[in-house]
This record gives structure tokens, C-alpha cells and sequence, in this order.
């Protein structure tokens, strides 16, 4: 059994964590698959948008496999590797060019926290449970995966979600802006799709524009990012795209984009 699958449904593709017995758990092997897989998505033109998720309905995923420790992470040096392999899937999710929506049924925890957190944005069905136990596994989360969950719930709440270790429930991570939709367990996968479906069909240009525009502006705005958003809008006021955009809507149609 493969433990990442990857799904085409049109322009969308789904990247699941196939490990049901063990609600998901990510091994080592796992965490290389899914930066590869996300490099390869993203380079793939009929890809406009990508969805994580875990099997079945129990868990997106319970974290990393800890079971694999007592190996994988038993001294400094392979510490260091593990941390390397994990943080190159955090890293390839993170500067993906495609819009993801980690799409969360059941227990996103520990590791899975961060997958998610790499994604842009997280819709869970009610019932979900977050938390990061690295307090009670003796390790230091990594700076970069704590930064994304200081700009998403601030310091005050990622001080107490690293702090206490406690599992959070669907309301409150909803409340405090880790989660942007909270469905019903039954219209969680249909609703993913649907809105996926009207990102899919918008500019391509103008959606991978906003990500690297919001990107920018988060990591701060030096003249070098200015100099290439500038670009980029060139780029996009001189495409095929923009003159489509422009006469479907005179001619009040659907835009058929291309990408170019």
C-alpha cells in the first residue's frame, strides 16, 4: 500500500496520507514523498490547486510517526536529519505557487499542525482537534513552523498552545483563526471542491500573484520583492489572460483562462 497518494480531479489534485491503521501517523519516507510530490505538483500546468488530506475521516494526520524515534531521532545527528527532512516538506508546501487547503477530518496534531499551517488556508469538519505535544515529547518546535502559528493566532495563543500541549477543540481553533471554515463532517469534502472548483476556474496569473504579493508583504517588502511584484503585474497586464478577462466580461461570458 502506498502510504501518499496522489488524485486528479480536472485541475485539482489531492495529496492523501494513507495510513488509516494508524490514524495517518507521517514516517520518515512519508515526509521526503510529500515535499517531492508537492515540488512536482506545483510545477504541473494542469494543476491549479491542491488539497491535503488525510484517509478516511478519523484523523488528517496524528502527527509524525513516533514510533520511529527511538531510530530516526535517536541522537543529535540524526536529530538533525529528521528535522531536515521534515522541515523540506513544511518548506516545498509553504512555496508552492499553487493556492492548498489542508482539508481536516478527526486529530491534526503535532507535525500534522505544521502541514497544515504550511498550507494557505485549513477548512475542518466539526469534530477536528489541533495541538502541538512538543512539550510533552521534549522538543523545541521548529522557528519557522512557530512563526506561521504566531501570524496566524498570535503570540499570546501560540504561547499557550506550545506551552500547556493541550488538544484544541473545533470552536476555539476556529475562534482564535487557525482554522478558516468549520462544516459539518458530511459537507466538508463537497464544500473543499466547490470553492477549489472557483479558484480553479479564476486567472491563474492574478491567484499565483496574490500569493506571492501576500508572501511578500508578510516576509517584509524589500526593493527586491517590490522590483519583482512589479513584474509580475506587468506580466499579467501583457497576458493572454487579461485580454480574455476583459472580453468575457464586455461580453458578459465565463472567462476561459489559460495561464498565459
Amino acid at each position: 500500500m502506498t502510504d501518499i497518494l496522489v488524485q486528479h480531479d480536472g485541475p485539482i489534485a489531492t495529496v492523501v496520507f494513507n495510513r488509516p491503521a494508524m490514524r495517518n501517523a507521517i514516517s520518515l519516507a512519508m515526509w521526503t514523498e510529500i515535499a517531492r510530490v508537492t515540488e512536482g505538483l506545483g510545477k504541473d500546468e494542469s494543476v491549479r490547486a491542491i488539497v491535503y488530506r488525510g484517509a478516511g475521516t478519523l484523523a488528517f494526520a496524528s502527527g509524525a510517526d513516533i514510533s520511529e524515534f527511538t531510530e530516526q531521532r535517536k541522537d543529535t545527528e540524526s536529530a538533525l536529519r529528521y528535522n531536515a527532512q521534515t522541515g523540506a516538506a513544511y518548506t516545498t508546501i509553504r512555496e508552492c505557487s499553487k493556492p492548498t487547503v489542508a482539508m481536516i477530518f478527526g486529530f491534526c496534531m503535532g507535525g500534522a499542525m505544521a502541514v497544515a499551517m504550511a498550507c494557505d488556508l485549513r477548512f475542518a469538519a466539526e469534530g477536528a482537534k489541533f495541538g502541538i505535544p512538543a512539550a510533552r515529547l521534549g522538543i523545541i518546535y521548529g522557528a519557522d513552523s512557530v512563526g506561521q502559528l504566531v501570524d496566524l493566532v498570535g503570540p499570546a495563543y501560540a504561547k499557550d498552545i506550545l506551552y500547556s500541549a493541550r488538544t484544541i477543540e473545533d470552536r476555539e481553533a476556529l475562534a482564535m483563526g487557525f482554522i478558516q471554515r468549520l462544516l459539518p463532517e458530511a459537507e466538508l469534502e463537497r464544500d473543499t471542491y466547490d470553492y477549489l472548483r472557483k479558484v480553479a476556474d479564476n486567472a491563474p496569473l492574478s491567484v499565483r500573484g496574490a500569493k506571492v504579493t501576500i508572501e511578500s508583504y508578510l516576509l517584509g517588502l524589500t526593493e527586491e520583492r517590490r522590483t519583482t511584484l512589479r513584474d509580475r503585474t506587468i506580466e499579467a497586464t501583457e497576458s493572454e489572460d487579461y485580454r480574455e478577462g476583459t472580453r468575457a466580461f464586455l461580453e458578459k461570458r465565463a472567462p476561459r483562462f489559460q495561464g498565459r
